[in-house]
Formats: C-alpha cells, structure tokens, sequence
C-alpha cells in the first residue's frame, strides 16, 4: 500500500463521520461512460444532429419527446451494469458506522445495488419514473420494454425518468439533506468527479471538517485546499483501503 493510500486507510479508521461526493468517475468501472471526457457521452453530436446537452434539456423533451426517448434509451441505459469496488467499499463503510452519506451525482442506482441505505441523489434516478398525467410510477423495466416514447397504462400519458434535466432545478430537499451532512462531516471524500456540474458542485464550500481528500484521475478546482489528492483508479483505491484492509 503506498504512502497516500496509508493515509486514506488511517484517517477513515479515525473518524465515524465521513461522507462521500462522487459523480460519473466513480461508475466508469462498472462499464457506464461518464459525460464530459475525451470519450464520454457529451464529446460528439448525437445521430440525430443535437448535442446531447441539447437533446436532453427540458424544452427539447417537451418539442421532440420521440428523439429525447430513443436517445436516452440508447445511450444512458445501462441496466446490467453491476456495482464496483468503490460501490461495494462505501457500502461496508456505512455498514461499519462510519459513512454517513453518499452524495451522488449519478443516475445509476449502483451504490443502492450494493447495498448502501443513505444516498442522496442529486440529479435523481433512471430508477424511478412516473406519469406526468397521473403521477403512476413505473420501474426501468416498464421502460425498457420499447425505444420510443413511454406512454403509461393507465391513462396513456407520457412517462418521464425521474432525473433532472438541463434547465430544471434539483431537488431541494435533496440539496439540503446533502449540504447538512457535508458540512456537520469530519471528513469528505470526493470521488470521480471533475467537479465542473453546478450547483451541485457547490455543496463542496460548506464543507468544515478535518480531512478533504480528493480522489480523481484528473486534476480538479480543488486539489490545492484538499488534505490528499489521490490521482488513481477510484475502485483499486477502495479495494485496498477498504475492502482488503
């Protein structure tokens, strides 16, 4: 175990009050592309002509809700993917009594599928959808079962993700919870993200702890106030930190 690594293991063992922020770099080794690297999802126009800031954006689902559907059923859909050493890891420490929360920016269900209770979900869930008509929920396979545009079996309204779309605001409740916990945290442990999504990158200000680390592959606004900046592979961290240490 090198010398970072050692540190990590040892202030984790120190404290039972950490939360972890984690966004699309913590679910790439589950086989989910993240957004916005060279060979993420948002590096080239769509099929059909948009960029996919565009096609999914609220006022493009209202206008062409047949493109929004097929797009976002190709290409952010990935129902057989399976948690990984950072899910799995998170999981335990929650387990232990030492994690109070996961902060997440992703869509994925992954640190659920692992096993953790207590994850916040910043930008909602492919998981959950509901009508827009009568407000009926529906699971991801009722959405799965077609490429166009998911009507409800009720009413025949059209059936949304329960996610936030560009130009739609996060979950208050949701923000709140996360801020709380943020701030009253020993230690905050910042995973896989490039933290460039706002607002919900701004949570990170209210944190007063003792211990910031970051763990990223690339360099981030915040390496030079964090405690330890480690730049390697956020599952072969945990794995060793945690679920062989």
């Amino acid at each position: 175990m090198n010398e970072k690594r050692m540190q990590l293991k040892q202030w984790i063992e120190e404290c039972d009050n950490i939360v972890f922020f984690g966004g699309a770099g913590v679910s790439t080794e589950s086989g989910i592309p993240d957004f916005r690297s060279e060979n993420g999802i948002f590096s080239a126009i769509s099929e059909y002509g948009y960029r996919p800031e565009i096609i999914l954006s609220h006022s493009f689902f209202v206008a062409h809700p047949e493109i929004f559907f097929q797009y976002y059923k190709k290409n952010l859909l990935y129902p057989d993917a399976k948690p990984n050493d950072c899910h799995k890891a998170l999981a335990k420490l929650e387990e232990m009594g030492k994690l109070k929360a996961v902060v997440t920016q992703n869509i994925d269900d992954l640190h659920q599928k692992a096993g953790s209770k207590k994850v916040l979900e910043l930008h909602g869930t492919l998981y959950r959808n509901y009508c827009l008509k009568c407000g009926k929920q529906f699971d991801l396979e009722y959405v799965t079962k077609d490429e166009g545009v998911t009507r409800c079996d009720a009413c025949g309204g059209v059936v949304r993700p329960d996610v936030v779309l560009y130009e739609e605001g996060l979950n208050q409740d949701t923000m709140e919870e996360a801020l709380e916990k943020i701030s009253q945290a020993q230690m905050l442990i910042v995973g896989g993200t490039s933290l460039n999504v706002y607002p919900a990158a701004g949570l990170l200000q209210y944190f007063r702890g003792k211990y910031l680390v970051l763990i990223n592959k690339s360099a981030t606004s915040l390496d030079k106030k964090a405690d330890l900046v480690i730049a390697e592979n956020i599952g072969e961290v945990f794995r060793e930190v945690v679920l062989e240490g």
